[in-house]
């Protein structure tokens, strides 16, 4: 019997559908004012696999899965009488709708290349506005909500078992702050049911028994399921964070309306990070399958990637993780492929063992809460350590993909088509056989070019198509790969960090200035080329091969800014540190007073510009020499100190207040921070300031500031006007 994890009972409960032989599911869908990131999409496969385990069970499934085009993508928004759809419509010059569609037709074509079979019915909420008006009517009238300032709200103090779901009670809430203050509301954690249109709004307006308005965001979901799946459902799934608000609330009005049990069951998957963060737009990490696609990564390699990691743990996407995905999926593939391909799609015999032994081991495990890790190990022991032949092992592997959806049966990447590419395969080649490696290189690089990689063997050279593995050569995903070289010996008296996320004018002028005013052998400079696009990284290999001092990393992403300056760090081999924005310049010999001020043990950080704060809030450009932080733009310090306070935090993705984290950090050591005035740099635009939008940049400097005040609020001691800092 399927058994899936609870978020009510927190256990794992057998599914028992309320109707012998059907189960009916509803899903949380897209909101469709942007394109669905791969962490949204690793929930949508989730319901996928419920599907697939529920009918392999014997059990009839009717999926619901809404599209919310309405677009309130929070209550606040809708306190606000905000509305994502709208916003985007009007910066995109186009109608709400016309925006809905274009990003629900994405919707369709990304589950579609996951293999994600469709729900039965995609209901759109601007399509049930009567249905929800007629909740709002019978929470009314059962008095579970009251009009306020034009608009309804429900009372979560009528509702015995408000916070049942999440564990979170009005109470907690109020103490906690995690609700917002309306003065409309009776209780701060009361949520909208319906809310009045402001002043002059036009779009998606719907006249009502409260006035023209629109409705709030949970009763959307209310209302979408119970049309089309009756008053009380077998299982609901979500991400974890839809838990609260939005599935505290939905399961609160659905069953204040109707009185009955709503869902039987809350599955929820839980967060899929990337560089060890939640993926969001806030925090600049954002994936979508489109942008996997144009890496040149098969879409099912995500799915597969999915399938290595429980649904109620934690995926920790990279780029890399993706690429070790492709190359597993293509060896099952290749398996498939060796014994018949898709004709082995056709199934097992009642005598074949193999096949049978794996579809009942990955039945067991799909239906234990969804194993999928454990249903893929299977096939994995089959592959490698079964006895049975090609065919057989190609047969189970079929059977098993009907719970995996792998898409086994499709080709792995194989010979090229016959081209052009030829005639540079012959002249590489006619170059090894003549001793002429330089020029056999350069046919390689060539071949690359036309998406071809050879294959060198004992028995001669055997060419196939490029893939995204042969795109990663040479990538880097995370710092983490990279050597750790804080315990080697000074090699340089100094390394410089350059980060290049665009521009490439501002990257030559900025390392041939600092290498022509360097002296020789003197300067290492580590640069990376972050995910800038091929003229960066281009000039950044092209540096690296003119310039002895250069070493050239490329990321195959971009990082944030914390983790792009570790991974420079950790390759940095010179005495001191200098970490160079690319907009610096150094119009005179530098090295000499960098390396003075930071043999005095007694030094933090060093650099031309720095700041004074008096309360860690407002920081000002000082024209003092004892500062309390260094701007990043031009911060130097001694590379012990890395083995002293270890790494830059990664969670700083974007430029500001990272290196003011990094003063403070060397200031909690009892060190100093200096100005140096005659260092002779100057600094042009600072890009990564200058091209950010307004509200964004603001947006990211917020986010950045309540790390770091979070960090150092309490650490008044260490600023220059404070007592004398603690060691």
């Amino acid at each position: 019997m399927l058994r899936l994890h609870d978020s009510a009972t927190r256990s794992v409960q057998p599914v028992r559908p309320l109707t012998d032989g059907q189960l009916r599911m509803y899903s949380c869908g897209p909101t469709v004012y942007r394109t669905a990131h791969i962490g949204n999409l690793r929930t949508y496969l989730l319901a996928d696999w419920i599907k697939r385990s529920a009918r392999a069970e014997g059990l009839a499934v009717r999926h619901v899965k809404n599209v919310t085009d309405v677009g309130h993508m929070r209550q606040e928004r809708v306190e606000q009488g905000g509305d994502k759809v709208i916003a985007a419509a009007l910066a995109a010059g186009e109608t709400p709708q016309a925006i809905a569609q274009r990003y629900e037709a994405a919707f369709h074509r990304d589950e579609r290349d996951l293999n994600i079979e469709p729900a039965d019915v995609f209901p759109r909420a601007s399509e049930h506005v009567p249905q929800m008006l007629e909740l709002i009517g019978r929470l009314l009238a059962h008095g579970l909500a009251y009009e306020a300032a034009g608009g309804v709200y429900f009372d979560t103090a009528a509702f015995d078992g408000y916070g049942g779901l999440s564990g979170n009670s009005p109470a907690q809430l109020l103490a906690t702050g995690r609700v917002a203050n309306d003065p409309a509301k009776r209780h701060p954690a009361d949520f909208t049911l319906w809310r009045r249109a402001e002043p002059g709004r036009r779009l998606m307006v719907w006249d009502s028994p409260y006035g023209p308005g629109f409705p709030g965001w949970h009763i959307e979901c209310s209302a979408m399921a119970i049309a089309h799946l009756g008053e009380s459902i077998d299982v609901h799934t979500g991400g974890v964070d839809n838990i609260f608000p939005h599935h505290e609330d939905e399961r609160a009005q659905s069953e204040g309306a109707t009185g009955r049990p709503f869902a039987r069951l809350w599955v929820h998957g839980q967060h899929l990070l990337a560089d060890g963060l939640k993926m969001a737009k806030s925090t600049g990490n954002v994936y979508t399958l489109d942008d996997l696609r144009a890496r040149g990564y098969d879409p099912l390699a995500f799915r597969y990637l999915c399938a290595t990691v429980h649904y109620r743990t934690r995926l920790d996407f990279t780029l890399a993780t993706l690429a070790a995905a492709e190359r597993g999926l293509a060896r099952l593939r290749r398996c498939v492929e060796a014994g018949g391909g898709a004709a082995a799609a056709d199934g097992p015999g009642p005598d074949d063992a193999p096949a049978l032994g794996l579809v009942t081991r990955v039945q067991a495990a799909m239906a234990d809460d969804l194993a999928v890790p454990t249903a893929l190990a299977w096939c994995w022991r089959l592959v490698r350590h079964d006895p049975a032949g090609p065919e057989a092992k190609a047969r189970a592997l079929m059977a098993a993909d009907r719970w995996l959806a792998l898409g086994l049966d499709t080709p792995p990447a194989g010979r090229p088509e016959p081209g052009p590419w030829r005639t540079l395969a012959a002249s590489r080649e006619e170059a090894r056989r003549a001793a002429m490696w330089a020029e056999a290189d350069r046919d390689r690089l060539r071949l690359a070019d036309v998406e071809v990689v050879p294959q060198d063997r004992p028995d001669g050279t055997a060419y196939r198509v490029r893939s995204p593995l042969d795109r990663r050569r040479g990538l880097l995903s995370s710092p983490a790969e990279l050597p750790d070289w804080r315990r080697g010996p000074d090699q340089f008296p100094v390394t410089v960090s350059v980060v290049a996320n665009g521009h490439p004018g501002d990257v030559r002028r900025c390392v041939e200035s600092l290498l022509g005013h360097g002296g020789a052998g003197q300067v290492q400079l580590v640069v990376l080329d972050n995910g800038a696009g091929p003229a960066v990284a281009d000039l950044v290999s092209a540096l690296a091969q003119d310039h002895a001092g250069v070493l050239a990393l490329h990321a195959d992403h971009r990082l944030g800014e914390g983790a792009a300056r570790n991974a420079t760090l950790r390759l940095a081999a010179g005495r001191v540190v200098l970490l160079a924005d690319t907009g610096l310049e150094a119009v005179g010999d530098w090295v000499p007073p960098l390396l003075t001020a930071l043999d005095d043990p007694g030094v933090g950080a060093v650099g031309p510009w720095g700041v004074r704060t008096d309360d860690l809030r407002e920081f000002a450009a000082t024209e003092q020499l004892t500062v309390d932080a260094v701007e990043g733009y031009c911060l130097g310090f001694a590379r012990s100190r890395l083995l002293e306070i270890g790494w830059m935090d990664e969670r700083f993705r974007f430029y500001r207040l990272l290196d003011f984290d990094w003063s403070m950090r060397l200031r909690a050591q009892g060190l100093v921070n200096r100005r140096l005035p005659g260092l002779p740099f100057v600094m042009h635009a600072h890009r990564g300031w200058e091209e950010t939008e307004p509200e964004e940049r603001e947006r990211l400097s917020r986010v950045n500031f309540r790390r770091f005040y979070d960090r150092w609020h309490h650490r008044q001691d260490l600023l220059v006007a404070g007592p004398a800092a603690r060691p």
